[in-house]
């Protein structure tokens, strides 16, 4: 058995025990590298089937072909796909100029936490393919996220099934031990559960397994003759590209066993401020 089928094997094994503990499940799909291993990985749990719908934040400033393809894989593998968004904050005007951690967290924590505690009204996608609003949504319990721990240092303190309290917050001091794969799955009454069955991946793992398994991955990864392509992928303003000739997903993995360049080094919010993403996460963001 190798590496790979261990990860698998341990993934699919979250999923289904997320799935058989919490009622209103659902899992967050950012249109990455990781969340679409992720998505693949629960086709494989379910024998091809999501049976919770996925929910993706739309800030309204991603990269444009990241809807494309959403939208295109929605449809062609039959998702439910939850949308949400911080239609208030937009209207104001908010955007990165306003300071990157500001823009941030209101339109990605504050989306996230209300998207998901149904507050706020939010975007679902019928089996005809088209978005309708959804006002007044039952809340969401569990939620399955792609944190891996290597790749920032606030999702190494993580834990498979990590609680939230009732806003979403995260008491990173109180955590559930973890131990021969025995997990907490039961909480007190409204705790926010957050999965995380790829905790365990490295970044190299995930374009093996990606390489292994032909996933249908965004574009946007690879070089399309420019010698630039992107290594990781957020809203447009504030994701910048790489310098890498790397076309292929073999290409990125013998890229990536030479570099020791952080994977979010081109995240205009990390440099902004060194804990961003433990802040942002405390308070409820994936």
């Amino acid at each position: 058995m190798s590496h790979l089928d261990e990860l698998e094997d341990q993934s699919v094994y979250i999923f289904r025990e997320a799935y058989k503990h919490f009622r209103q499940l659902c899992m967050l799909w950012s249109i990455g590298k990781d969340s679409t291993v992720m998505l693949w990985l629960a086709r494989k749990a379910f024998f091809g089937h999501v049976p919770f719908p996925l929910v993706h934040i739309d800030t309204s400033f991603k990269i444009p072909a990241m809807i494309a393809y959403r939208d295109e894989l929605a449809r062609k593998w039959g998702l439910e796909m939850v949308v949400g968004q911080n239609r208030a904050a937009l209207a104001g005007g908010m955007n990165h100029t306003r300071g990157r951690l500001t823009c941030c967290r209101a339109l990605k924590t504050d989306a996230l936490v209300n998207t998901l505690s149904g507050a706020w009204p939010r975007m679902r996608m019928g089996p005809d393919g088209v978005y309708r609003e959804e006002l007044n949504g039952e809340p969401f319990t569990g939620v399955i996220v792609g944190a891996r721990a290597d790749e920032e240092g606030s999702r190494a303190k993580e834990r498979y099934f990590s609680p939230r309290d009732h806003n979403s917050d995260w008491d990173v001091s109180d955590q559930p031990p973890e131990l021969w794969n025995q997990f907490k799955t039961d909480f007190a009454p409204g705790t926010h559960v957050r999965i995380h069955p790829l905790l365990d991946w490295t970044e190299i793992n995930i374009w093996e397994y990606i390489e292994r398994e032909s996933i249908p991955i965004i574009d946007l990864y690879f070089d399309k003759g420019s010698g630039q392509r992107y290594r990781s992928l957020g809203c447009e303003p504030c994701t910048g590209s790489i310098e890498s000739p790397a076309r292929t997903p073999s290409e990125i993995i013998v890229e990536l066993r030479r570099t020791n360049v952080p994977e979010r080094a081109g995240r205009a919010q990390d440099r902004e401020d060194t804990y961003a993403m433990e802040k942002l996460r405390r308070e409820g963001y994936m």
